[in-house]
């Protein structure tokens, strides 16, 4: 049912045909607008003004209110009002307790969760002293082979009491496991631990293209990860499903939405394949979303994903508690807008898309450094992204109102949009033969490409504005910035460790658990999660179970699309 008679918008739509027809064009003629016709970042097109009669296609149940069903205003119902976001600033560099130092300065600068950014042969499953990881330990994130630097990495951090995300993927089983096995040596109830493990391996052909093994295998891996967070984690966020990396690698903001349920969908039907109902492992199911620079277009691209996910979840797979319906999302202002030119003014970028990603009711927040087109961001830079989340929290008062755009005609209409646009793209996926397929032909890739392309072309021409790029330039750089510098003892002190660990372990030990790993890698019914963890707590290394399993899996290799 939509709010007004359609008497109403009868009315209210010639009104608005008399003021185009009269005081518009009539001010046209004195003045004429910038553009022909405007559009969100996204290619919506946007009208001159909107009215209650944009949003006579909305019903009012699908607006509803914070908290529930279709939770377009909210997961929950007090949102802010009971607790501000969790400000996840990412860290990540060196060795464990490189990092660790950086994780105790964002606590003690008022960050209340831990996000943990990992190297590339970590990301990858090569350890420190891999050839293929040379020059790469710990330049961009912390290196972690054993479970040892996993107890340097949260040395002193209590994991009852501060919620830890991982940020991997191809390997996030092991680092899940490693972080399992250090809260067992401590004595942590498990169920009492909470964070996230990202672990979304699909977006990775997609966009990253950081992956190791075939698709079908690594999704495997997320099954068992979900399952066994269902069963052992009550409050862990087993995965989280990203349209973050998507929207860095090129894509529009609608494509970052629907791409990111796509996968949703695969996840959702390879954990009940197994039997485990839905209600027993959707409700810990979490998301990460970028926030662009398009103010408005962000915060109903929020709004129309927690609709569709809601939608999703209870039309397509029958979910009953609530819980399993409440999109619920971590978010990170856009690293790609980031610029060289006048870095400073990567601070006012930030603090509107961190504004814009709190009016679309994120649940967690990374805030960009201002100095991270240059490298890892410095201390300075990270409090100053903190502090631009706490004056959003504290100063502004857009805490006390939840979903406080809800209502305008421009964000409701928008919403709408979206949803649609979001549920045609699912459709044509799954006409096309599904996700997993249409990877493997690079339809996904195609599409974020394409985008891409355009955009570059935008910017170049000075279509798409860029502060300091292509407007407002100025001729002399100055160059006055000091970057976070990379510490040439990183790679000794860290190989130096690992070996240690290899020399003290038994060996004997080792070699049986490695071969109940292949017996358990080969049975697709059996859930690696449990033998991973009794490998890294008796001194295996990422590399050895990687390795490992690239003998029973193999690696996969990407077709290229043009």
């Amino acid at each position: 049912m939509n709010a007004l008679d359609p008497k109403v918008i009868e009315q209210l739509e010639r009104q608005t045909k008399a003021w185009e027809d009269n005081e518009v064009a009539a001010f046209l003629k004195k003045q004429a607008e910038r553009k022909e016709q405007f559009f969100t970042i996204g290619d919506f097109p946007v009208k001159r003004v909107y009215t209650a009669a944009d949003v006579k296609d909305t019903p009012i149940a699908d607006i509803g209110l914070p908290g529930q069903y279709p939770f377009t205003r909210g997961p929950y119902p007090t949102m802010y009002r009971s607790r501000t976001w969790t400000m996840r600033q990412i860290a990540g560099f060196g060795t464990g307790e490189d990092t660790n130092k950086r994780f105790k300065y964002l606590i003690a600068q008022g960050q209340t969760g831990i996000s943990t950014d990992f190297d590339m042969p970590t990301l990858m499953g090569y350890d420190s002293d891999h050839p293929m990881s040379e020059g790469e330990v710990g330049r961009e994130g912390v290196a972690i082979d054993t479970l040892a630097d996993m107890e340097a990495l949260l040395a002193d951090i209590d994991l009852e009491k501060i919620s830890v995300s991982l940020t991997i993927n191809p390997t996030a089983w092991i680092l899940l496991a490693m972080y399992v096995a250090l809260a067992e040596k401590r004595g942590y109830d498990l169920n009492k631990l909470s964070g996230t493990v990202q672990a979304d391996i699909l977006k990775e052909y997609m966009a990253q293209k950081e992956y190791i093994y075939p698709i079908a295998p690594s999704v495997r891996i997320c099954r068992d990860i979900i399952t066994y967070c269902a069963r052992n984690m009550k409050r862990y966020n087993p995965i989280n499903i990203s349209g973050y990396h998507i929207s860095e690698a090129g894509s529009s903001p609608v494509q970052e939405a629907a791409f990111t349920l796509a996968n949703l969908i695969v996840y959702v039907e390879e954990v009940m394949k197994t039997g485990m109902p839905v209600d027993e492992f959707a409700p810990r199911l979490a998301f990460f979303f970028v926030s662009q620079g398009d103010f408005f277009e962000e915060v109903a691209k929020f709004r129309a994903l927690r609709r569709c996910y809601a939608k999703i979840m209870k039309e397509r797979f029958g979910a009953k508690n609530p819980d399993s319906m409440r999109l619920r999302f971590h978010c990170q202002t856009a690293a790609a807008t980031l610029t060289k030119p006048q870095y400073k003014v990567n601070i006012v970028r930030t603090a509107l898309q961190a504004l814009s990603a709190v009016l679309g009711g994120a649940q967690s927040l990374h805030t960009n450094g201002y100095d991270e087109a240059f490298a890892i961001p410095t201390e300075d830079a990270m409090k100053m992204a903190l502090r631009t989340q706490q004056i959003i929290a504290e100063e502004t008062n857009v805490t006390n109102v939840i979903d406080p755009l809800g209502g305008s005609y421009f964000v409701e209409a928008l919403t709408t949009e979206y949803e649609k646009k979001i549920f045609e793209i699912l459709k044509e996926v799954e006409e096309r033969g599904g996700t997993i397929k249409l990877i493997e032909q690079g339809w996904f890739q195609k599409h974020i490409a394409d985008f891409a392309y355009e955009t570059a072309l935008r910017k170049q021409s000075g279509e798409k504005p860029v502060i300091g790029v292509n407007r407002f330039v100025e001729t002399e750089e100055h160059a006055d910035i000091e970057i976070h510098p990379y510490d040439q003892s990183t790679s000794d002190r860290q190989i130096a460790r690992t070996q240690r660990v290899r020399r003290e372990r038994d060996h004997a030990l080792i070699e049986r658990l490695l071969n109940q790993l292949v017996e358990v890698a080969k049975d697709e019914n059996q859930n690696i999660m449990q033998i991973t963890i009794e490998l890294v707590r008796n001194g295996a290394t990422m590399g050895d179970i990687v390795e490992k399993l690239r003998a029973v899996w193999g690696t996969y290799r990407e077709t290229p699309v043009f």
